[in-house]
């Protein structure tokens, strides 16, 4: 992947060198605690769903898996400095983000451009207290994306998924429930809204994200920016998580009625249908079989 090694971002705000924030408590629960803080707000949103589902994002990773480091270890700051992580975050939040200010003008429709807060270990957030545990995740009420990269290593070592594009992945999943947040997607779910499982609106939601990150790296094709073997990796990345690989690994077996991501085929296929057509057209997960 070629991106720019020294890229700076307005829309990144490092945060990695704030001390940690007292009442915390370690372990894999983390994620489920932060939604407990959400149910409240949740009942009343009609923003509600997709709330959820932002949060979760590629958190679910963690919580079915044991959790990686910052689950089971207090978190030690150190002063946050515009190192390569950052410098790839920006590319990749900016590129992304400028992909869909692109298509939105194109149609005729206003984008407004979110914000990604890099973190370690866990942070305040316009949702509620979130935490690394929880992996990336996207908060609708403050339209920011939180990140704390050590993900990035866990994708690489636990899940098999290596490399820059992968990662990228990551992050244009999360603008990808941005994009859903602008258009206001959650309130034409209709009847999947109702629907819990693997027909459900957080399913359908999750591929749709899929979806979307597969027209950015369909833009960054035809700009250059994807090298051979690329795409290959993010392919890889969805593939790990799928709902059935997850739980596969976690526990042996697998639970449809408890999915909130789609199944390792689904994520591929959605992924690979925007990367293939570019378009939102191609991205409908919301008016039939999945």
């Amino acid at each position: 992947m070629r991106w720019d090694e020294g890229h700076d971002s307005n829309d990144v705000e490092d945060r990695r060198g704030d001390s940690p924030m007292s009442g915390f408590s370690g372990g894999g629960g983390g994620g489920f605690w932060f939604l407990l803080q959400l149910l409240p707000w949740l009942a009343q949103s009609p923003m509600g769903l997709l709330v959820a589902v932002g949060v979760v994002g590629f958190m679910g990773i963690r919580a079915l898996t044991g959790g990686g480091e910052h689950a089971t270890q207090r978190h030690t700051p150190q002063a946050a400095t515009k190192d390569a992580s950052y410098h790839f975050v920006s590319f990749v939040l900016d590129d992304t983000q400028s992909t869909w200010q692109r298509l939105f003008d194109e149609s005729g429709q206003h984008y407004r451009r979110s914000k990604l807060v890099l973190y370690a270990g866990r942070t305040r957030t316009g949702c509620g207290q979130g935490e690394a545990a929880m992996g990336p995740f996207y908060c609708p009420s403050d339209e920011r994306t939180y990140l704390d990269v050590s993900f990035f290593r866990e994708l690489e070592q636990r899940f098999g998924a290596p490399g820059r594009f992968a990662q990228a992945y990551v992050i244009a999943h999360e603008i990808g429930h941005h994009v859903q947040n602008v258009l206001g997607t959650n309130q034409k779910l209709g009847r999947f809204g109702h629907k819990e499982g693997a027909e459900g609106g957080s399913v359908r939601l999750e591929l749709q994200a899929d979806c979307y990150a597969g027209i950015w790296a369909h833009a960054t094709k035809e700009r250059g920016i994807l090298e051979p073997g690329d795409f290959e990796t993010a392919i890889k990345a969805a593939q790990a998580i799928g709902d059935d690989a997850l739980q596969k690994r976690a526990q042996g077996y697998v639970v449809p009625e408890s999915f909130t991501h789609g199944t390792s085929e689904q994520r591929m296929h959605w992924l690979k249908a925007g990367y293939d057509n570019g378009t939102i057209a191609a991205c409908d997960t919301m008016s039939g079989p999945i």
